[in-house]
């Protein structure tokens, strides 16, 4: 008995060493399997973020042109837009045949880049993209050509020299119906600077001035950007060009119907008198700002082509110049009497100066004025029984106000 109570109590230390061992060993496992199990999840995480790795590796940018490469006839009244896809744009250049290049912008992501302005009609460009960590690839297409044209003749011609009355007068050869287009296209500078307003006198014709006269000396420079701007529907400018001319010596003529007197006055001082003749009662002479639009030595002059029947028909008109379209002119005249200039008005309008036939001899009245007078120089006329002349006939904007000018403007 006592040997089995010592033995008994020599056994339970041995169990509890045994359960205790055992507890030990099995909460030792559960950390072992957990952390078993964590290792293999971050394992697996960083192979699937391996695997992104590669594959945004493997991606190239791809690059779009529109017009798409090898377009043949691509519109010219839209930009030109390159996109990329996986990357961001490095540079684009696009570059036409005839030598000239188209502009642009990015978006904020460099994704995107548009022409600022439209290619032009009828021209080859290339497209030269680079996108970062990529080649250069390019592409190549061509516009279609427009299908009808117009064109703006102006006044005065290109490197000429005119008086300080002289606009510049276009005159379009197809009508206009975008006025607002076509007038922002052109532009109309001057040194020394002084505003310059458009104003349309039909759908065909658009002249340009300042609030008064130009300065003498004045160079103005004329720009034409018509180029593939829609006149009306279908209907595209084709120019694209810069002309300059020149002001010269401020001159202006006051003929006095009234007194038969013509005074000279060049930079503001008295050049020449001169008696001259006007329209007489029936055939009264425009009044009103005119300036001279054309210029002959010599020249024909028939009153059927001014509605006046077969009244007269001369041949050699010496030293005519042009004040308005309908066929106003002060011209030299050697068919008349010589006391008539200074004393009556007897022509069918024009005003008429003592010359001799030929227009050879310079010492009458018209070869003088003639001689004096150039293109775009200012001729008023007053106390000659008629209204004031149409600013449209002829280069006589001058009769409207500053107000009534710029009214006349599409913009």
């Amino acid at each position: 008995m006592g040997v089995s109570h010592i033995s008994n109590r020599s056994d339970q230390p041995s169990q509890r060493w045994s359960r205790r061992g055992m507890l030990t060993v099995l909460g030792v496992l559960p950390a072992a399997v957990l952390t078993g199990c964590s290792g293999s999840a971050d394992a697996s995480e960083d192979s699937k973020a391996s695997a992104s790795a590669r594959a945004a590796a493997a991606k190239k940018p791809v690059v779009v042109v529109s017009p798409a490469d090898g377009t043949r006839k691509a519109a010219f009244t839209d930009p030109v837009e390159v996109t990329v896809t996986d990357g961001t744009l490095a540079s684009v250049e696009v570059t036409g045949n005839d030598g000239s290049s188209l502009a642009g912008t990015y978006n904020d992501a460099k994704t995107k880049w548009t022409s600022t302005g439209n290619p032009y009609s009828g021209t080859k460009y290339t497209v030269t993209v680079k996108a970062e960590g990529a080649d250069a690839k390019s592409a190549t297409f061509t516009t279609r050509s427009p299908g009808e044209t117009f064109v703006g003749y102006f006044t005065p011609e290109a490197d000429s020299t005119s008086g300080v009355g002289m606009p510049v007068s276009i005159n379009f050869t197809h009508a206009v119906t975008d006025k607002a287009a076509v007038e922002k296209a052109i532009t109309v500078t001057a040194e020394p600077a002084v505003e310059v307003v458009g104003h349309w006198f039909s759908d065909t014709r658009l002249d340009f001035r300042p609030e008064t006269y130009w300065a003498a000396g004045t160079k103005i420079t004329l720009g034409l950007r018509l180029k593939d701007v829609e006149g009306q529907d279908g209907v595209y400018g084709i120019q694209s060009k810069d002309v300059t001319f020149h002001i010269g010596r401020a001159q202006f003529t006051t003929v006095d119907l009234a007194a038969k007197e013509m005074v000279v006055k060049r930079d503001g001082a008295t050049h020449a008198t001169f008696p001259v003749s006007g329209g007489d009662s029936d055939h009264t002479t425009w009044s009103g700002i005119m300036v001279i639009s054309e210029r002959f030595k010599q020249t024909r002059m028939e009153s059927s082509t001014v509605g006046l029947g077969d009244e007269y028909d001369i041949s050699d008109v010496p030293h005519a110049q042009r004040l308005t379209t309908s066929g106003t002119f002060v011209h030299g005249n050697y068919w008349a009497s010589t006391s008539v200039f200074g004393s009556r008005n007897t022509s069918h309008g024009c005003i008429g100066l003592h010359d001799a036939k030929g227009a050879n001899d310079s010492s009458v009245a018209g070869y003088k004025f003639y001689e004096s007078s150039m293109l775009g120089d200012v001729v008023i006329v007053k106390n000659s029984g008629e209204k004031t002349v149409d600013p449209a006939n002829g280069l006589n904007g001058w009769n409207l106000s500053w107000e009534e000018w710029k009214a006349g403007s599409a913009l």
